[in-house]
């Protein structure tokens, strides 16, 4: 399994009428942490659409448990539980306050598609081979 940790500070821009974060800004805060968390492998987003391949999301799951606040900093956890061996990845995200309560948990799947025909492709061999090392045999494989 792959996990990364990625902080977010709440922006005033992003709360509502009530100093709560709209829940809206959730899907950003799992995007800017899945790119981290690519990033630390050596990998980016931008080296992925260089080698010819793009991720729309095709399913976003979210589930609000607690407010988050203007000012709170938020860790967002990105787990990967699965090495995908086809077009899908499958994203699970936490996200938990500065004590550590957790607030909002999600989901969300891409496809990886390819840039010039629009069609789905396997994920790049460069990204699977950086994640590879953090599944064992034992782990379950999409």
């Amino acid at each position: 399994m792959f996990e990364s940790r990625t902080k977010v500070r709440v922006r005033y821009a992003e709360t509502d009428q009530m100093d709560v974060v709209y829940h809206g800004n959730y899907a950003q805060y799992f995007e800017v942490a899945r790119a981290e968390a690519i990033r630390e492998l050596g990998f980016t987003y931008k080296a992925m659409e260089e080698v010819g391949v793009h991720m729309p999301i095709v399913e976003l799951h979210c589930k609000y448990l607690r407010p988050a606040h203007y000012d709170d900093l938020l860790t967002v956890h990105v787990l990967l539980k699965e090495l995908p061996l086809d077009h899908r990845i499958e994203f699970h995200h936490e996200v938990m306050n500065e004590e550590g309560k957790l607030l909002t948990i999600g989901r969300v799947v891409l496809y990886f598609i390819d840039s010039k025909t629009k069609q789905k492709t396997a994920m790049p061999e460069v990204l699977k081979d950086k994640l590879k090392p953090f599944f064992t045999s034992a782990d379950p494989i999409v």
